[in-house]
């Protein structure tokens, strides 16, 4: 005859049986989400592309960049005390040359994009750094890099200041707005703002005729 403990000792092995597929369906899901995620930040690692730093550029051993989508500016690390005589500073339309003179270029290469010569300059800021502003040609592409040969950023991972985009024009703005939203929709992906206007012209012509067959209707 089964006593009471008999039956409770049943039930708690029943009950713990429920929990193991259960907690394995948990710690699966579990798993698979933290491995996404890995991924997903080992995924830049693999394309070989750099986090960019905060100015939307990238910070090398001897010099540093930023970038809007005006203008770049390099500042390349000097010894205390240099003056402004010993700087040796090329710009060219697709060539970048910084140094001093009598010594190697610290910084030397072709651009990623061309520059406005005339309205590009270097200066000597506190006889320990040289800054140089380099005018962008193309003021609506960020770039991967400053000059070849560097580490590419992952330019879908850029930021641009609220306060910069307020100073562009209303169609460069909407133009910039646009891009920052499809690299956003990408980088979840998701469709990209061209994508779902086809989509809504698709689906709106389908209300419009729904004695056709669009069972086999693609958006590309």
């Amino acid at each position: 005859m089964a006593i009471l403990s008999d039956y409770e000792e049943e039930d708690q092995k029943q009950t713990e049986s429920l929990k193991k597929p259960f907690n394995a369906v948990l710690d699966s899901d579990v798993k698979e989400s933290t491995d996404q995620k890995m991924d997903e930040e080992n995924d830049d690692d693999k394309k070989g592309l750099r986090v960019p730093n905060k100015g939307n550029g990238l910070d090398m051993d001897n010099y540093s960049w930023v970038q809007s989508l005006q203008e770049v500016n390099v500042t390349i690390s000097v010894p205390p005390g240099t003056k402004s005589r010993f700087v040796a500073c090329e710009i060219k339309k697709n060539h970048l040359k910084v140094g001093l003179k009598g010594q190697p270029p610290i910084l030397e290469g072709e651009l990623y994009k061309a520059v406005k010569v005339d309205d590009s300059f270097w200066c000597l800021e506190d006889q320990n750094a040289i800054t140089v502003l380099l005018t962008k040609q193309d003021q609506m592409e960020w770039w991967k890099y400053l000059v070849k040969g560097e580490p590419e950023i992952d330019t879908q991972k850029v930021e641009p200041e609220n306060s910069k985009l307020a100073d562009l024009d209303p169609e460069t703005r909407s133009t910039v707005e646009k891009m920052m939203f499809d690299q956003r929709q990408k980088q979840m992906g998701k469709p990209t703002s061209d994508e779902m206007q086809k989509q809504d012209i698709l689906k709106k012509f389908m209300a419009e005729h729904p004695e056709m067959d669009f069972s086999r209707a693609k958006i590309n």
